[in-house]
């Protein structure tokens, strides 16, 4: 279901990518389309997601915090790294 119009590859680049490397084209929109949500996400929903599926790994809040601020800082958002209390306030207001 590729859309050349919505597609965030040209399509000479698309073409590229699927002559060195062995996937179909429906799988490299997948990939694509994947890679694009989350390097698009706002800093405010990385934190809500990444808090989400810490807390279904059973992580207590003392270490997810600390652990989305370690992550913040190696994802590419345009702000200086996040304090535990402001990750707090992200989450909750």
């Amino acid at each position: 279901m590729h859309n050349e119009d919505s597609a965030p590859l040209s399509p000479a680049f698309r073409n590229h990518l699927l002559s060195i490397v062995n996937i179909t084209e429906s799988e490299l929109d997948k990939i694509v389309s994947n890679l694009v949500d989350h390097w698009s996400e706002t800093l405010s929903e990385f934190v809500t997601r990444r808090h989400k599926e810490l807390q279904r790994s059973r992580i207590p809040n003392r270490i997810a915090y600390g652990r989305i601020c370690d992550e913040v800082s190696a994802r590419r958002f345009p702000i200086a790294p996040l304090s535990e209390r402001q990750v707090r306030r992200i989450l909750y207001g």
